[in-house]
């Protein structure tokens, strides 16, 4: 009886797996930037401590399904602490459903990948880029974005 409870435990937990979140440095950010192809990336520094960053994640995901054949990547950059990651944001991803990419900046130093992102940014969140160097598009804004405002910039985007 002992081992049919087992192997039943064990596959039970199989299902609650975490969603394997990378660690990026600031160079990620200039490798997105740097690459020429034909694909727009919509980069969005958020923390799950951000109430308005928290409020706008559904349109990222929306953007996200929608988009999803059109050259489009939505990439959801958490700026959490890094002690959290396992305690905070794993979760948070797993109660929010998130199907976007999702990195974890991990520099100690928010200044490492500031300016990186936009020389105009002054470090608060929600921010987004949204970057495609072929097609010479690159918007920046420091707020919490609607959807509208999020399809707008990306439709322009791709002209």
């Amino acid at each position: 009886m002992k081992p049919i409870f087992t192997i039943l435990f064990l596959l039970s937990l199989s299902g609650l797996s975490a969603q394997h979140i990378p660690f990026i440095k600031a160079g990620q950010i200039e490798q997105w930037k740097n690459t020429d192809s034909d694909t727009v990336y919509v980069l969005n520094f958020w923390a799950t401590w951000c109430a308005p960053c928290v409020e706008e994640l559904p349109s990222f995901e929306k953007l996200n399904r929608a988009y999803a054949d059109k050259n489009v990547k939505v990439v959801l950059i958490s700026t959490d602490f890094k002690r959290n990651v396992e305690s905070g944001v794993k979760p948070f991803i797993q109660k929010k459903k998130l199907k976007s990419q999702v990195v974890f900046m991990d520099e100690p130093n928010p200044n490492n990948y500031i300016n990186a992102v936009d020389s105009s940014w002054s470090g608060a969140i929600p921010a987004t880029l949204i970057w495609s160097k072929r097609r010479n598009v690159s918007t920046f804004f420091e707020k919490k974005l609607t959807y509208e405002e999020l399809e707008t910039a990306v439709k322009e985007a791709l002209k």
